[in-house]
């Protein structure tokens, strides 16, 4: 039987532990970045203050995030 220290124990428990968390985290991120693309439906101009913005809601109208005006489409 292989003995071991309850410290050095935990200490490895915690290591695995927070690689396996950090490995998952890591690809989940990798597959949300190839989902992600930019349709030019969602590119938004404000006619006010010529701030170019994303909004994806299908909307015929959107707001500003700047200014606060109105824009359609």
């Amino acid at each position: 039987m292989i003995r071991i220290d309850f410290s050095i124990a935990v200490a490895l428990y915690l290591f695995f532990v927070i690689n396996a968390a950090l490995l998952i985290w890591l690809f989940n991120k990798k597959e949300k970045d190839r989902d992600q693309s930019l349709d030019p439906r969602f590119i938004w101009f404000c006619s006010v203050c010529t701030y170019t913005y994303i909004n994806t809601k299908e909307d015929t109208i959107s707001v500003c995030p700047r200014c606060g005006s109105y824009n359609k489409k």
